[in-house]
C-alpha cells in the first residue's frame, strides 16, 4: 500500500514551499526561497533536491517562484506549470525542463496523481492541487480571493487540506496597509480570510479529514490564535487538531492513512 505524505518548508509573504511524497515520487509545490535555503530547509525535514521528482508551480507571484529556476537548472529537475504562468514566468528568467499543464486536466507523475484546478487569484493563470495516491487525496488551497463552486467541489471529501487563512478582515482593515492594498488582499482575487476559508470548511464534506494546516498567515493582518479559533469553530473540534503552517519552520511530516 502506498504512502502518502505532505509538510511545508515554509508558508508565507515571505517564501512559500510544500512537499507532497507518495512512495518514491516526491514533489515541491511552489519555491519562494533560495537555493541554499530550500537545501537548508530540505534537510530539516529529511531530504534533498535530489530526492524531488519535481516542481509544481501555482502562479508567478515572487514569494512562490523566486527559487524555482534556478534550483531546477541545478538539479535538472522538471517543472510543470500553466501556459499562463510560463508566460509570465520566462520573461523574468530562463527556464529549462518545462512541462505545461491544463488546470482542468488531471496529470500524473509516477505514481501520484495530480489534479489541478483553476482560482481567482490575481496572477496570469493560477492554479492550486488536488493530489492521490488513488485511495486517499490531499487538497491544497492558497492564494485565492474567493471560493468558487468549482473549488468547493474540488476539495469536498479530501482527506487532508492545506488552507488558506491569509488575514482577519478587522486587522487588514484597520492595520497599516495603503488602502488600495487592503482592497487587493480582501478582493475577489485577493486573499482568503478566516472567515471565508471557515466558511468552505462548513460548506464541504470534512467527514474524512484526517489532517486540516492553516497556512499563509499573514504577518501583519493576522494572528494565530484568530485563524485556530475560526477554523475549530467551523469543524467543532479542538483548537489542538488545527495545525499551522510557520514562516519560518513550515511543518514536520504529516501521513495520511487509509481508515477500514
Amino acid at each position: 500500500m502506498s504512502t502518502l505524505r505532505f509538510a511545508s518548508l515554509g508558508s508565507g509573504s515571505k517564501g512559500n514551499a510544500t512537499l507532497v511524497e507518495c512512495d518514491e515520487t516526491c514533489v515541491l509545490v511552489d519555491c519562494g526561497f533560495s537555493t541554499r535555503e530550500v537545501e537548508k530547509r530540505l534537510q530539516r525535514l529529511g531530504k534533498t533536491p535530489q530526492d524531488l521528482s519535481a516542481i509544481l508551480v501555482t502562479h508567478e507571484h515572487s514569494d512562490h517562484v523566486q527559487g524555482v529556476a534556478r534550483l531546477s537548472r541545478k538539479y535538472e529537475l522538471p517543472v510543470w506549470m500553466t501556459a499562463g504562468t510560463y508566460s509570465h514566468c520566462r520573461q523574468r528568467e530562463e527556464y529549462s525542463f518545462i512541462s505545461v499543464f491544463n488546470s482542468h486536466q488531471v496529470f500524473s507523475i509516477d505514481g501520484l496523481e495530480i489534479n489541478p484546478y483553476p482560482v481567482p487569484h490575481d496572477a496570469r493563470e493560477p492554479a492550486q492541487f488536488v493530489f492521490s495516491d488513488g485511495a486517499l487525496r490531499l487538497g491544497i488551497l492558497t492564494d485565492t480571493g474567493c471560493i468558487t463552486t468549482h473549488i468547493r467541489q474540488m476539495l469536498d471529501g479530501v482527506d487532508a487540506l492545506l488552507l488558506e487563512g491569509n488575514h482577519d478582515l478587522d486587522m487588514l482593515m484597520n492595520g497599516s496597509y495603503p488602502q488600495q492594498l487592503k482592497q487587493r488582499v480582501a478582493g475577489r482575487t485577493g486573499h482568503l480570510s478566516n472567515e471565508q476559508a471557515a466558511a468552505l470548511l462548513r460548506d464541504i464534506d470534512c467527514s474524512r479529514l484526517q489532517h486540516i494546516v492553516a497556512a499563509h498567515l499573514s504577518e501583519k493582518n493576522n494572528h494565530p490564535d484568530k485563524v485556530l479559533e475560526s477554523f475549530s469553530s467551523a469543524l467543532n473540534c479542538s483548537v489542538d487538531w488545527i495545525a499551522l503552517a510557520d514562516q519560518e519552520t513550515g511543518f514536520d511530516w504529516k501521513e495520511l492513512t487509509v481508515i477500514r
